[in-house]
């Protein structure tokens, strides 16, 4: 199995939707993606890893799937419609990483 993390970087003057991006914005996604996407999660980040410090990110998402093929083969008709979105919750670049899922 692995994991298609896409993580928005937290900044002081970053703009970023949460509401839309929970019930808007992911569930289109999952929509598209239809069954090759087994199940996704939905981060919001809250504080950093030393007392005060802000999240790392604002917020993450991780989708999962059998295959990087499978997923690629579900993304990859829909990526316009889907990166098309993202300026309707952020003004965030996002970054993404693709894993194995090794536990879990």
């Amino acid at each position: 199995m692995i994991k298609v993390s896409v993580m928005y970087p937290n900044t002081p003057v970053a703009k970023f939707d949460h509401d839309y991006y929970r019930d808007q914005h992911m569930p289109m996604v999952k929509d598209k993606l239809d069954v090759a996407c087994k199940f996704y999660t939905v981060d919001k980040g809250l504080a950093g890893g030393a007392p005060g410090a802000p999240a790392t990110y604002v917020a993450m998402c991780h989708l999962y799937f059998d295959s990087v093929e499978v997923f690629m083969g579900a993304f990859g008709p829909h990526a316009k419609d889907i990166m098309a979105d993202v300026p309707n919750y952020t003004d965030i670049a996002p970054v993404m990483q693709i894993s194995e899922v090794v536990v879990g």
